[in-house]
């Protein structure tokens, strides 16, 4: 039988709790989160099942000084599993909680974690604007024309296209990176 596993979900900003939720449910099932890469693809080892209550904070400028940030979290209880794109993930056994539990301690401090992620967001919205209203129809217009000048045409818009989406890909996780 395999000791690993990997799954592959998606869950925007805004479906934490789901995917806090699908944590839980695979560790009930006998799988250990160890790390999320690419976006989607979520690794799990082999372990008992147990309930174990899995949560995420946004704290990008936690990275500065990631030691206290970690140390604070281990002081309630939970332990650090990685960082990602902003997210730190923790885990808790139930058995370890009091009720509960949460790393958030009331709703204006949830309300602040989503008010942050989305500032962080929307200043890529008119780049993403163009990519839809510019790039994107050019490439369908051009590719209406026959010849050589439609497929040149074409060529060129869909490698500009390629080229913004990886500058913005880049841009995005330059940010995350730098918070």
């Amino acid at each position: 039988m395999k000791n690993e596993q990997v799954k592959y979900r998606f869950f925007t900003i805004f479906q934490y709790k789901q995917e806090e939720e699908f944590l839980r449910q695979q560790h009930n099932n006998g799988w250990r989160f160890t790390k999320l890469n690419a976006l989607i693809c979520y690794r799990f080892e082999k372990c008992e099942p147990q309930d174990v209550v899995y949560q995420l904070d946004y704290n990008p400028d936690g990275i500065a000084h990631k030691a206290e940030y970690v140390q604070m979290f281990r002081d309630c209880g939970w332990e650090y599993l990685q960082d990602y794109v902003g997210y730190s993930y923790f885990r808790k056994p139930t058995s370890e909680m009091n009720g509960d539990e949460e790393i958030f301690s009331d709703d204006s401090s949830r309300d602040d974690l989503m008010k942050q992620v989305i500032n962080r967001r929307v200043r890529f919205l008119p780049l993403i604007a163009i990519f839809l209203c510019i790039i994107i129809p050019q490439i369908f217009f051009q590719s209406q024309f026959g010849g050589l000048y439609g497929k040149i045409f074409t060529g060129v818009f869909m490698a500009l296209g390629i080229l913004y989406l990886i500058i913005f890909l880049l841009s995005i996780f330059r940010d995350e990176n730098n918070h």
